[in-house]
């Protein structure tokens, strides 16, 4: 029957000290789940960030129509301000049901 050295017992204790370690700190507060919350966390940041995106392109084209088009322009600010010109009738509906 093989002897089992001092040494050997040695590192295989330092080897289960170290895995010990590894185990817990990695299933810690700051270990795997967080990780995992994390990259969940930045995926959902760049999908807010594409959906952005696309809201200020989609402004900047309403603008540069707005731009363009002074006749468009100016029914938007009527629109938005409840502008009406002097003889214009404006007729307000309700449409409860």
């Amino acid at each position: 029957m093989p002897r089992i050295t001092i040494s050997r017992l040695g590192y295989a204790t330092a080897f289960l000290a170290v895995a010990g370690y590894a185990l817990v700190t990695l299933s810690g507060p700051k270990g795997i789940p967080a990780l995992i919350a994390r990259r969940h966390q930045i995926e959902q940041l760049e999908k807010r960030n594409a959906t952005l995106a696309q809201d200020n392109e989609r402004l900047r084209e309403h603008i540069q129509r707005l731009t363009d088009n002074p006749t468009q322009q100016e029914l938007e600010i009527r629109e938005r301000l409840k502008l009406v010109k002097p003889g214009e009738k404006v007729y307000l509906l309700n449409n409860n049901k």
